[in-house]
């Protein structure tokens, strides 16, 4: 009799009514914290992890559009530069200069050089006009040197040493300043391929916000399980699944596509370095066949970026989802077991 008061007692004492009382208000405030954590690491995490895979598809673009023809064609403009001065002093050393049809040969190198910086215009923030003043006025003395003054041995020289002044004197001749330009356009193609470590803060950030959600992913399914006596939550557990891929496929695409721009950077980095060895007094020939053939490289690697585009808009599906899931999966549970009895 006094053990089954004793328990009468404990059941309705003041303590255990309110402790009765209690857990459901607990709950609804765990729950409802839950709810507020995993809004939070979603807007979080999917704001990071669009932001930093966005910036790799746009540097391949970039580097496709504008700093890779801007990098190939000045190497090309050097090389058919040089061409043109070589193949127009062998005709000159050899006396062919005179012979009727000869020349075509470097008039097609300058004419090449003039079409590729008119290409490279508007892929470049560099100033041009000095070069190509200079490439103008090389031509003319060149072709005078060469065409003009056949029976003015004098003259002749004058104007091939006035060619060679304008294509090597340092520092403000043709091919000194092709040099600048090519270092200058190459930092930039560098840096534009180059993940840097903003982007690499970004990845960090949606990654750990990720490792947030899914352990809140989790521990709101427990909850429910624990003190709800709920089965498996659909909309959690799928938010779930959602979250690791978004952790997982991302990533290695984005890591995969700067893997081929670092590529490609080494290959523009090789083309520089090839166009710049030859200074004049050797055929270029085979470099230019070189640099052609590592460029076309370079074109065929740039255009085969369709995956990004594809895994960026399921990501953005994907993440759209990652935040609405939990919302909808607790918010109905909530409204559904404590806001309605309020």
């Amino acid at each position: 009799m006094t053990t089954g008061r004793a328990a009468s007692w404990r059941t309705h004492s003041p303590a255990a009514v309110w402790r009765r009382r209690l857990r459901p208000w607990r709950t609804r405030r765990l729950l409802e914290v839950h709810l507020l954590v995993l809004t939070v690491c979603a807007g979080v995490a999917v704001s990071a992890l669009l932001v930093s895979y966005r910036q790799t598809p746009q540097a391949a673009q970039a580097v496709a559009s504008r700093e890779a023809p801007a990098v190939q064609g000045l190497a090309a403009t050097r090389l058919s530069v040089l061409r043109a001065d070589w193949e127009a002093r062998v005709l000159v050393n050899q006396g062919l200069a005179d012979v009727a049809g000869s020349g075509e040969t470097y008039r097609a190198q300058l004419s090449a050089a003039d079409q590729g910086l008119s290409r490279i215009a508007d892929r470049t923030d560099q100033d041009l006009g000095t070069v190509n003043g200079l490439l103008a006025s090389y031509s003319n003395s060149i072709t005078l040197g060469t065409a003009m003054y056949r029976d003015q041995s004098l003259m002749r020289k004058q104007k091939l040493a006035e060619a060679q002044s304008l294509l090597t004197r340092s520092r403000v001749g043709l091919v000194p300043r092709l040099d600048q330009l090519q270092q200058g356009q190459m930092r930039r193609a560098a840096t534009t391929a180059t993940m840097g470590w903003w982007q690499r803060g970004g990845w960090w950030l949606a990654e750990l916000a990720l490792a947030a959600l899914a352990l809140a992913l989790l521990s709101a399914q427990f909850v429910l399980r624990d003190r709800c006596g709920r089965d498996w939550n659909p909309y959690l557990l799928a938010a779930f699944a959602l979250t690791v891929l978004l952790a997982v496929v991302p990533l290695l695409t984005a890591f995969s596509a700067q893997d081929d721009l670092d590529s490609v950077r080494a290959d523009l980095q090789w083309i520089t370095e090839i166009s710049r060895q030859h200074s004049g007094g050797a055929d270029p020939a085979e470099a230019q066949r070189t640099v052609t053939e590592r460029s076309e490289e370079v074109r065929r690697a740039l255009a085969d970026d369709t995956w990004t585009g594809r895994v960026y808009q399921g990501a953005l599906i994907g993440g759209l989802l990652v935040v609405v899931l939990p919302a909808v999966g607790l918010g109905l549970r909530l409204d559904n077991d404590f806001w309605r009895r309020r």
